[in-house]
């Protein structure tokens, strides 16, 4: 039996929002769905959003969802913390938020999260008309056959999770969790992943140290190689999305960038700059950076 918390308990006896949202011929307001899962593979999940049209706030959630106890509580949980934000707002919602306002979740049970902020992107791009095959993180090569995960979709869930294993993935997105054949090659991913994170956080370290120990500014070339650098960090997790980003020039303090694909027709552009690419560079480069898209 798994050990659950009282929170999930509580919104799976009692789930909050369950059920779809009717269509409504008022002008300000839109009613839109986004769903992810399938019934074969054990999980399935509707969410439907009721939208501000004017200020795009989230007025209501509701869910409709096939499967167990975690996958319940996952969604319940999700409506309840989406509404009141703005869609913009609502992308910053990760998996990880839905697990703490649980209480947690047992690992094994991670990807009914995951499967709550997949059906929250879907519903918010398919309002914003923005096509899933435009940001889908499953156009990459597939590497579990047996749930249809591919490797951008699984690099993107260890990276924003921090995991280090293939059972693990298993646990977040069900990859290698059938045959079990794909488990080398999630192997690999995992072990390419952290070369890159370790090789740019090196990278970024001695460059820092160097000038530091000069008691000098960093310069031009060294700020544009440091940026470069964790921009190609950051990358990894806007392709998941259809996206990407270009560095197109840096003036004192500002990063100016260009956002391609997915990210740079979605209106949510301001949230993407701001936390997947300005917090890591003040946090890796300089704490004065601001970054800044250009078209």
């Amino acid at each position: 039996m798994w050990d659950y918390t009282d929170k999930v308990l509580d919104l799976f006896y009692n789930p909050k929002n369950q059920g779809a949202i009717e269509e409504t011929n008022e002008s300000n307001i839109a009613v839109v769905f986004g769903e992810v899962g399938s019934i074969a593979c054990g999980d399935a999940l509707r969410l439907h959003l009721k939208i501000e049209v004017d200020d795009d706030k989230i007025l209501d959630a509701r869910f409709q969802t096939f499967g167990c106890t975690s996958a319940i509580a996952s969604s319940s949980a999700l409506t309840e913390i989406i509404k009141g934000l703005t869609l913009d707002a609502a992308l910053n919602v990760s998996n990880r938020d839905i697990a703490d306002y649980l209480g947690g979740l047992p690992e094994e049970k991670m990807h009914c999260s995951v499967m709550g902020q997949e059906a929250l992107e879907a519903a918010i791009f398919k309002y914003r008309g923005i096509e899933v095959e435009h940001h889908d993180e499953d156009e990459g090569a597939l590497i579990c056959s047996c749930y249809g995960v591919s490797d951008n979709r699984i690099r993107r869930v260890v990276i924003e999770n921090n995991l280090t294993t293939v059972e693990q993935v298993t646990s977040y997105v069900k990859a290698g969790g059938g045959c079990s054949s794909c488990a080398a090659q999630i192997e690999d991913l995992i072990a390419a992943i952290k070369e890159e994170q370790e090789t740019t956080a090196v990278r970024v370290a001695a460059e820092i140290a160097t000038a530091q120990a000069q008691n000098r500014p960093l310069t031009t070339v060294q700020k544009i190689n440091l940026i470069q650098a964790v921009l190609q960090d950051v990358r990894p997790i806007l392709i998941a999305d259809g996206g990407d980003v270009e560095l197109f020039d840096v003036e004192g303090d500002v990063v100016k960038v260009v956002l391609k694909g997915a990210c740079g027709s979605c209106e949510s552009s301001t949230a993407t700059l701001k936390n997947a690419i300005e917090v890591r560079l003040q946090e890796r480069v300089l704490p004065s950076l601001v970054v800044q898209a250009v078209s």
